[in-house]
C-alpha cells in the first residue's frame, strides 16, 4: 500500500484508540463516584476492634440462642413475656446439657437463687443475692432469670411453680430498679423439671444459701440470675 496512504490510517487508528481510551476512563470514574454517593459508609476507614471488644462468652452460638430468647421471650417484642419449657426447646434448638453448657461461663457473672420446697418466696438471702447481681450491670443491656424445678412432682405443677419462681424474682427486680422500662430488659424462662436440669457441679456456683446443704434437688429449686454482655 501507498505510504503516503498508510501513514494518515495509522495516525487516525492511534487517535481513535486514545479517544476510546479516555472514555472508558471517565465512565469508570464516575460510575466509581456513583456508588461511592451510594453507599458513603464504603469510604469509611474500617474501625479495628478489639479481639477482647466483648466478654469470652459471647460466642456465635451464644449470641444464636440469645437472638432467640429475645424474640421469643418477649424483651423485642411488646406480645409476650417469658417463655416456658415448651418454647424453650422450640426456639433454643439446643439439647439440655449445650444448653446449660452455653452459661457455663457466666459463673462469677451471675448467682443462683435457691428456694424452698415448694415455694417461690425470697428470702433474706435471695434478695441480698438479687440486689448484688442487678446492681453489678456494667453497662450490660439484659437481665437473664432462669427458674427451675426439682423432679419432685408432675411436670405440670414444677411448670407452674417454676414461672411463680421467675415472677417472685421480677416482682422483686421492679422493686429494686424502680424503672418502668424494667420489662424490656429483663428475659424470663421457667423450665420446671422438664428441660435443661442442673448437675450437683453447679452447687458450687455462687448461691443465695453458700452454708446450707446443696444437692441435685436443692441446685434445681432455683433461678439462675445475671447480665448479659453480649451485643447482637
Amino acid at each position: 500500500m501507498n505510504p503516503r496512504i498508510v501513514a494518515p490510517l495509522a495516525g487516525a487508528a492511534v487517535a481513535a484508540l486514545l479517544v476510546l481510551g479516555s472514555t472508558l476512563w471517565v465512565r469508570g470514574h464516575v460510575a466509581s463516584a456513583e456508588q461511592r454517593l451510594l453507599t458513603p459508609e464504603a469510604e469509611k476507614p474500617q474501625v479495628a476492634v478489639a479481639a477482647d471488644a466483648e466478654v469470652k462468652y459471647c460466642t456465635p452460638r451464644f449470641k444464636q440462642v440469645l437472638e432467640r430468647v429475645l424474640h421469643s421471650c418477649g424483651l423485642a417484642t411488646e406480645a409476650r413475656r417469658g417463655c416456658k419449657p415448651a418454647d424453650v426447646k422450640t426456639f433454643a434448638s439446643i439439647s439440655d446439657d449445650d444448653f446449660n453448657e452455653l452459661f457455663h461461663p457466666l459463673k462469677d457473672r451471675g448467682g443462683v437463687v435457691m428456694f424452698d420446697v415448694g415455694k417461690e418466696d425470697l428470702d433474706k438471702g435471695a434478695k441480698e443475692l438479687l440486689s448484688e447481681r442487678f446492681t453489678d450491670r456494667k453497662g450490660a443491656r439484659y437481665f437473664f432469670v432462669v427458674a427451675r424445678a426439682s423432679k419432685t412432682g408432675t411436670p405440670q405443677k414444677n411448670r407452674a411453680l417454676s414461672h411463680r419462681r421467675a415472677n417472685s424474682i421480677m416482682y422483686s427486680l421492679k422493686e429494686l430498679a424502680n424503672d418502668p422500662e424494667i420489662e424490656k430488659k429483663v428475659g424470663l424462662l421457667w423450665l420446671g423439671n422438664e428441660f435443661a436440669q442442673l448437675s450437683k457441679e453447679y452447687c458450687a456456683w455462687p448461691n443465695s444459701r453458700p452454708t446450707e446443704k446443696c444437692d441435685e434437688d436443692a441446685i434445681n429449686r432455683t433461678a439462675f440470675v445475671s447480665w448479659i454482655d453480649c451485643r447482637l
